[in-house]
């Protein structure tokens, strides 16, 4: 993003964060996500949202994207193959370096979610700072993938503060953070293995439970854990009663 279009997103942010009416009314016009005043998603605002809210035995599958696209082939291989959905958190620095694999997640009718421009600790940014991370990421999802993002947000990190959740709820965002992290993301040499991640994925089993993965591999890890890990998480999860479920649910009936 350019300078000036970077500029564009700080001034929108802040007209969204409090500025005047006539500033807030050009914001609604370049974000469609601004503060719905009722419905499903305002239900959301206010929590983490580590759970979904239902007694069902169901669980939800999601994996965050912020390093590389390594991985990306064999989960979307694994989730055809098990007929099972899920939601990919993207940050927008990812899709703009990898918009192809962006593209691919949303065309293989995916969900898309929000998680950050940069992976920057949000909740230690100011409102405004705050707020041109999360739409400068919403742009990059929508020029990546050539659709609209579901209107939901994860925190870097899970590092969350009621003043930043409600922020990012002023923008139009439910947070959805996670039940447990499989912890895959660590590799090998963070002591993980495939049989540990599946275990984490189960010892998490609960109505509603939301389960983190990753795609990708940080600097100087040659494994992509969850992925190797997701079709036996997927068979652990049905063969205990749960149904892998999509968190577009959350949205209300298609």
């Amino acid at each position: 993003m350019t300078g000036a279009a970077l500029a564009g997103a700080a001034l929108a942010a802040a007209a969204l964060l409090g500025g005047t009416a006539s500033a807030a009314a050009t914001a609604d016009d370049r974000h469609p996500h601004h503060r719905p005043e009722s419905g499903p998603v305002h239900a959301l605002y206010g929590s983490e949202n580590r759970t979904i809210r239902t007694h069902r035995h169901v669980v939800a599958l999601t994996f965050n994207a912020a390093w590389n696209a390594e991985g990306i082939g064999t989960v979307l291989r694994a989730l055809r193959r098990a007929d099972a959905p899920a939601t990919f958190f993207l940050t927008g620095d990812f899709a703009e370096r990898h918009p192809a694999a962006a593209r691919a997640l949303a065309e293989a009718g995916h969900g898309i979610g929000n998680h950050s421009y940069s992976h920057r600790h949000i909740e230690k940014l100011t409102p405004g700072e705050r707020a041109a991370e999360v739409l400068r990421a919403d742009h990059a999802l929508r020029a990546a993938t050539g659709t609209a993002p579901l209107p939901f947000f994860r925190f870097p990190y899970g590092a969350t503060t009621p003043r930043a959740i409600a922020d990012v709820n002023r923008l139009g965002f439910a947070d959805i953070e996670f039940t447990t992290d499989t912890n895959g993301w660590k590799g090998t040499r963070g002591g993980m293995t495939v049989r540990r991640a599946v275990r984490r994925a189960v010892e998490a089993l609960r109505p509603g439970a939301i389960l983190q993965m990753h795609v990708g591999a940080p600097e100087g890890q040659d494994t992509v854990l969850d992925a190797e890990a997701l079709p036996r998480i997927i068979d652990a999860c049905r063969d205990r009663g749960y149904e892998i479920t999509d968190l577009r649910g959350l949205l209300g009936p298609a």
